[in-house]
């Protein structure tokens, strides 16, 4: 893959990284076991991956845990990024809290660098801004943790613009970390030309639209409560059925290409710009090579264009 660079900080990553929460949180498949998750991440990195995405509330902790064991031998080989500022009220309704006191930030930081196993975070999130606390004291205590060396860059999830402002008056950012796919474009017409003049990635989670743009995901799918899934309007029985007509047209392009669905939807979101970073999450090797080898794929000026003019999607995000 022809690596992009990752912000302002000198150095580059693969295109196309690796979301490890599916691994062990949110809609994981349960017959993949940590020792499967812990394979899988390996074989990632030895296909050339080397930007690897979690988060101190997945699990809670156990993801972490898990990307912890799987560089043991290899953290050498790979940008390591983690959040903090999420917590869980409730895993079984997947209900989450904010917290961005400093307090809380510090041993947050403490707690991820001791289940990683590391003595660095390269990029270190802030999974949500917490409206109860002035993000200016957050960004300020992250970037504490700058100056201790116990982090190497800083970056945000879901800021707007006004947000992005008043953390970058404080400390640089390194990575903006947002949704953005083929069915959610919310952060192109403001956010990723505000990372791309302001020397910042824009890491692109869900970039598959949580499985479905890869056309998998039948009309007549559900969602169990264990699947995060089935509390998002976008996954509801009728929306699911909806929402076809957009894979559908997908699956058209990716024909003509002799690609998969999922491949031309990663596409997709590499060409919104050079500074455009994909984290897709599987838990399945030959997806990992399918999504890694999307790293390649240039689409032309027309599939562009046919893919800009897919319908909007029936639901909402959240």
């Amino acid at each position: 893959m022809q690596k992009r660079r990752l912000g302002s900080t000198g150095r580059s990553v693969s295109p196309v990284g690796l979301g490890c929460m599916g691994l062990s949180w949110g809609y994981r498949d349960p017959s993949v076991d940590e020792a499967a998750g812990i394979d899988l991440i390996r074989q990632a990195i030895d296909l050339g991956v080397d930007h690897l995405d979690t988060a101190d509330v997945y699990g809670p902790f156990k993801n972490e845990s898990l990307v912890g064991r799987a560089l043991e031998g290899r953290r050498d080989r790979v940008v390591l990024a983690t959040k903090a500022g999420l917590v869980i009220e409730d895993a079984a309704t997947y209900t989450y809290g904010k917290n961005g006191r400093p307090e809380h930030i510090r041993a947050s930081c403490d707690g991820s660098l001791r289940r990683l196993g590391v003595d660095v975070i390269d990029l270190y999130y802030l999974h949500r801004i917490d409206p109860e606390t002035p993000v200016e004291e957050t960004w300020g205590a992250m970037a504490g943790l700058v100056a201790a060396g116990k982090v190497r860059w800083l970056g945000i999830s879901e800021p707007g613009v006004a947000d992005l402002e008043r953390v970058a008056r404080v400390h640089p950012v390194t990575a903006v970390q947002s949704e953005l796919s083929l069915w959610t474009r919310d952060h192109l017409a403001e956010v990723v030309p505000w990372c791309a003049a302001h020397g910042a990635s824009f890491v692109a989670f869900s970039p598959l639209g949580r499985g479905f743009l890869t056309g998998a995901i039948a009309a007549e799918a559900r969602f169990g409560p264990e699947d995060f899934r089935s509390k998002l309007p976008r996954f509801r029985p009728e929306a699911v059925a909806g929402n076809q007509r957009l894979v559908e047209r997908v699956r058209a392009i990716a024909q003509r290409r002799r690609a998969t669905a999922a491949q031309i939807a990663l596409a997709w979101v590499l060409a919104q710009g050079k500074h455009v970073l994909a984290i897709p999450g599987t838990q399945r090797r030959m997806y990992l090579e399918q999504n890694v080898a999307a790293g390649e794929i240039v689409l032309t000026a027309k599939e562009l264009a046919e893919l800009d003019a897919l319908p909007a999607p029936v639901g909402g995000r959240y």
